[in-house]
């Protein structure tokens, strides 16, 4: 072997040996890193932040959902009074028969619209009185037909948004 081949073998080992040192400095500075408290309260404060974050998101998206609900329930109260409109022009009398179809029309309309926004009328007629989405607002005698506690005429319809109440029904209660 020649001196610049000794040489050179001399400075790998001797680079080899300097890693070797690095490399069991670096490993025992981690033993003492992983092993602290230090560590380990930041591992618990980083746990704690994904956590908040995690709740953060899960309300906002929950607000955001009850906002919406409550801007589709409000928007569909304002419409419910001139569909009741519609409804009594429907009834009352009329001699134009192509008007009669084209108010029909509309309220058709109207219908098809709420039930694409999942709102429904509150069967009443006939059903059992439920406070919860029946507003009484008059008491008569019980019959056959109705009999106690039971909505024997509906004086204005109710609805629901889904399972929400947007407008109760007012009826009349058999005694």
């Amino acid at each position: 072997m020649t001196d610049t081949e000794n040489q050179e073998k001399e400075e790998v080992l001797e680079s080899t040996e300097e890693a070797q040192e690095e490399l069991e400095n670096a490993e025992s500075e981690l033993d003492e890193i992983e092993g602290s408290d230090e560590l380990e309260a930041e591992k618990e404060r980083y746990l704690r932040l994904l956590a908040d974050y995690e709740n953060f998101r899960r309300r906002t998206e929950k607000e955001k959902f009850a906002l919406f609900g409550d801007a589709t329930a409000k928007s569909i109260e304002l419409l419910l009074p001139v569909i009741d409109n519609f409804e009594r022009a429907i009834d009352a009398p009329c001699s134009d028969g192509e008007y009669q179809k084209g108010m029909k029309m509309i309220l058709e309309q109207l219908e098809a619209m709420l039930e694409k926004q999942n709102v429904s009328v509150i069967d009443a007629l006939g059903k059992p009185f439920d406070p919860n989405i029946h507003q009484a607002i008059k008491r008569e005698e019980a019959t056959e037909a109705f009999p106690e506690n039971t909505v024997c005429e509906v004086f204005q319809k109710g609805y629901m948004l889904g399972e929400r109440l947007i407008r109760p029904a007012m009826v009349a209660v058999a005694n």
